[in-house]
């Protein structure tokens, strides 16, 4: 089943996926730290749901909480990672159409927070992205 993206439904089955992924368990059993992913219109998006972000509390390869923010109505978290791009590139890098590091690199995912810290755990980062990717998105 797909899921549209970004919903409440879409972000569900990625916390179960990722408290249930053994490999991710695996890989990321030393990492500590949250991070918030601020999801931005594409150029001539119409969508009236966008911005938005979703905080997502990762700690020891699992998930113990995540919920979007109403960037309307709340600050965002202080998170020791924030994440934004466009929701088009977010698609891709879902998707597996978008190398995580090549988004990186060409800013299509702007990343702030502790990059020494996230370059020392680059197998952690790339297998979150692989959970991400078993979450199916709906067209």
């Amino acid at each position: 089943m797909a899921y549209p993206f970004p919903s409440d439904e879409w972000l569900q089955v990625l916390v179960e996926v990722l408290n249930s992924d053994e490999r991710y368990a695996e890989v990321a059993e030393n990492w500590e730290g949250d991070m918030t992913v601020v999801i931005e219109p594409d150029d001539g998006s119409e969508r009236q749901d966008l911005p938005v972000a979703v905080y997502l509390d990762l700690w020891h390869g699992k998930c113990r909480s995540a919920r979007f923010i109403d960037l309307e109505k709340e600050e965002l978290p202080d998170a020791a990672f924030t994440l934004r791009a466009r929701i088009d590139h977010i698609q891709k890098l879902f998707t597996g159409q978008l190398d995580p590091i090549q988004a990186m690199m060409t800013r299509r995912l702007r990343v702030q927070g502790n990059m020494g810290y996230m370059l020392r755990n680059v197998p952690t980062v790339l297998d979150f992205v692989r959970c991400c990717q078993k979450v199916p998105i709906k067209e």
